[in-house]
């Protein structure tokens, strides 16, 4: 290994190339992922999530695994979306009042398939998987966990893996369960070390790293009313649906745990540098969705309760992110309600509108949270986009379709105070633009 000047910079290159052999660390710090802070696929983006508790693509593995159902044909869908983000931070003591506008960029690979007639039974039992991956395809993973005096935005970093892997079956008249389960890592890196100071070579170490995957559940369950309730007759309850998931909370998390020994300084048992830390968190989700389907269109809701609440005790074991030590009360979250309205209307044989529009509570409580500088605001999402389905294609026995979505997000201003290092402090407002574009093509089968 290459010496280096001081042994101040040597601890820390050890400490840090713990972390980036399993992890590389150019990700911004973040509590949010793909599917809840945008969409997932373009249907998503476009209906604000509105109407992902009822649609039969595969991104239905996240959002409600029942509706996998909903459609008896494979699927093959490959897409992209991108994210551009000006997240701002009016501050008195700051060159400009942009924060962060880094993209995020992802690629995303979905299928679904029936294993029912790989039994003797033939009941349709339907496999679904969904996976995203940062940068248009080239980072698979990344994480950065830190600290900050100018003030970090709590959602809207990098989540360059994102990966759902579910089931679903129709169980009686109209009613359907599905199963999945939301796949993250748990890393830990020990490192052992003994070097000289002064810049001389390393004469002893080693490093081991390891990454578990933590898989999560979702539950989802869907009820057509009108097949429930009146499956050999025309009613009133013709084309309600409902339907209800749940997710159990989940993030991904690193531990960093090394001993350095430096002969002259620092003799045995030596140093020991211990971190912990936890990036993409998802809250615990329970999801109520209602939909009615017309001809040639459909309207629908849903409310969804995010349980962030118990994010501040994790933040307490949390090396990065913990506050203990500093006075006033410690950083909280609180449990939020979102409300979602969209709609789709069938243009032609061919082409279909869809919108949707959603109020996003800020789960951030304290606006004052000393050394991780969290800013967080409300914000108003607007969707937009159109499906073609070309029926006839040269080699393909099923339709093609391609969907195009975007979304707006505004994010609402809001006051924050700073504190430093040195215990100074500095108001600051946050806002913030976002705009998502996202396109996808499905193929049958």
């Amino acid at each position: 290994m290459a010496p280096s000047p001081r042994f101040s910079v040597r601890a820390v290159s050890l400490a840090v190339a713990a972390v980036s052999a399993s992890l590389t660390m150019n990700a911004s710090a973040s509590m949010g992922n793909l599917g809840t802070t945008y969409g997932v696929m373009p249907i998503d983006v476009a209906t604000a999530q509105s109407l992902s508790m009822f649609n039969d693509q595969v991104s239905a593995t996240y959002y409600n695994p029942a509706a996998l159902t909903k459609d008896t044909r494979g699927e093959l869908t490959t897409g992209i979306l991108h994210a551009e983000q000006e997240l701002r931070s009016a501050n008195p003591n700051a060159n400009g009042d942009v924060l962060a506008n880094s993209p995020s960029q992802h690629v995303l690979i979905g299928m679904k398939t029936n294993l029912g007639s790989l039994t003797r039974f033939k009941h349709p039992i339907y496999l679904g998987f969904i996976a995203g991956v940062e940068k248009y395809g080239k980072e698979m993973l990344a994480f950065n966990s830190q600290t900050s005096e100018n003030g970090q935005f709590l959602q809207y970093g990098k989540e360059p893996l994102f990966l759902n892997v579910g089931g679903a079956t129709p169980l009686w008249r109209g009613i359907s369960a599905g199963l999945s389960v939301r796949v993250t890592l748990d890393a830990t890196a020990q490192l052992d070390a003994l070097t000289y100071p002064q810049g001389e070579p390393v004469e002893r170490e080693r490093l081991a790293v390891n990454a578990e995957p933590s898989m999560k559940t979702i539950l989802g369950t869907t009820v057509d009313f009108g097949s429930t309730f009146c499956p050999d007759s025309d009613c009133f309850l013709d084309g309600w649906e409902a339907a209800v998931a749940y997710r159990t909370k989940s993030s991904a998390s690193t531990t960093v745990d090394s001993n350095v020994i430096v002969k002259g300084l620092i003799n045995e048992p030596g140093l020991n540098l211990y971190v912990t830390t936890i990036d993409s968190f998802q809250p615990e989700t329970y999801s109520f969705g209602l939909q009615y389907a017309g001809d040639g269109w459909r309207a629908g809701g849903v409310i969804e309760q995010q349980n962030w609440s118990e994010l501040g005790d994790i933040f307490a074991s949390d090396t990065v992110r913990s506050q203990e030590g500093f006075a006033g009360p410690k950083i909280e979250f609180d449990d939020i309600l979102i409300p979602r309205l969209g709609a789709e209307y069938q243009l032609s044989e061919h082409f279909a509108l869809r919108g949707g529009v959603a109020y996003e509570e800020s789960p951030l409580k304290t606006t004052r949270n000393p050394d991780i500088n969290y800013l967080d605001t409300d914000k108003i999402v607007v969707g937009l986009g159109i499906s073609a389905t070309y029926d006839r294609t040269r080699l393909l026995a099923y339709p093609v379709r391609l969907d195009l979505g975007y979304q707006y997000q505004q994010l609402q201003e809001r006051d924050f105070t700073l504190v430093d290092y040195d215990g100074n402090e500095t108001d600051v407002t946050a806002d913030g633009d976002v705009h998502v574009v996202s396109g996808s093509i499905t193929l049958k089968f």
